[in-house]
């Protein structure tokens, strides 16, 4: 009887080479949702700076703007889901998930400079005498948090679902901009309550815009790195590893299990695991075998889209 063979890898093909059905899904809805981003932060965008112009507010200025940097990041986001969700093809075997780090990537370092764009303004209007902000710029303010702070909640959710780094970038872009119109309510109050009582704090929106400034550069280094780790296939953590080889290690044949291996592709994991078999099997029941390991992964987790098999004799080196 043929004996298997120590460097025999078994892959067995799958059932259709396209990516997951909620993998795909997943992706679509964060598109969908970077679509609306982009509807909502241009309308946003337009409120803010006109209402910052005509009630004497930087803050809400500068919120503004932010938003418009906020359309681009969304714009970067949709591009890299729609790239991410097509299915692989002769030059990407593996797919084309890394867009879907490099488009958090983009989205990160678009808040990292609306951070430091924003800071530097809010130095120079903290130096420079203007007038105290509008009462009615607060009622614009509260409209956008109400607004953001609902999106950045659906986005979130989306992306906690997906594990998608970009989703969540988008996701903190929509909170960012909650952050600072939170911010630009409470510096204006202050100047507002200020000029009632007679005293010159108009510099406060200014102040809170650089508080809210402070914040997004640290949710943006904070969002900045798992993006990073994706794009460096990081090992993801030991959670699924060891999921992974709880279910290998029942599947009937396998004797024992060495190295597992797991990487991330966009929002999707590939596995590479050596397994340890009866030396005597022939060829045929290891393969059999591999292929039940191979299943039996993916039915456990539907967000593992490939399991490659080495088999290994029992005992052997």
């Amino acid at each position: 009887m043929a004996r298997a063979d120590p460097h025999f890898y078994s892959r067995a093909v799958a059932e259709t080479t396209t990516p997951h059905a909620s993998a795909n899904n997943h992706l679509q809805s964060g598109a969908r949702l970077a679509l609306l981003g982009i509807v909502v932060n241009a309308v946003l965008s337009a409120v803010k700076i006109s209402a910052g112009i005509i009630g004497h507010s930087y803050a809400l200025i500068a919120d503004g703007f932010e938003s418009l940097l906020d359309i681009f990041s969304s714009i970067a986001t949709w591009f890299g889901l729609k790239y991410a969700a097509r299915p692989p093809d002769d030059s990407h075997p593996y797919g084309h998930g890394k867009a879907e780090p490099v488009a958090a990537i983009a989205g990160s370092l678009t808040i990292l400079a609306a951070a430091v764009g924003l800071s530097i303004e809010s130095v120079r209007e903290i130096l420079t005498p203007h007038h105290a902000p509008a009462p009615f710029t607060l009622a614009v303010l509260v409209m956008v948090v109400v607004v953001k702070e609902s999106l950045s909640r659906a986005v979130t959710r989306v992306a906690r679902h997906a594990q998608s780094t970009a989703i969540a970038a988008d996701a903190m872009h929509h909170r960012s901009d909650a952050i600072t119109s939170t911010a630009a309510f409470i510096g204006i109050s202050i100047a507002l309550i200020g000029k009632h009582y007679g005293r010159r704090l108009e510099s406060a929106d200014d102040w809170a815009a650089l508080f809210a400034c402070v914040l997004i550069a640290i949710n943006g280094v904070r969002l900045l790195k798992p993006a990073l780790y994706d794009l460096m296939d990081t090992a993801p953590s030991k959670e699924i590893v060891q999921r992974v080889r709880n279910v290998a290690s029942r599947v009937k044949g396998v004797v024992a299990l060495d190295q597992c291996r797991v990487r991330k592709m966009g929002l999707e994991f590939y596995v590479d695991l050596h397994i340890h078999v009866d030396g005597e099997m022939s060829v045929r029941e290891g393969h059999d075998i591999a292929h039940e390991v191979k299943n039996e992964v993916r039915r456990a987790d539907s967000a593992i889209a490939d399991v490659l098999v080495h088999i290994e004799p029992a005992g052997g080196k």
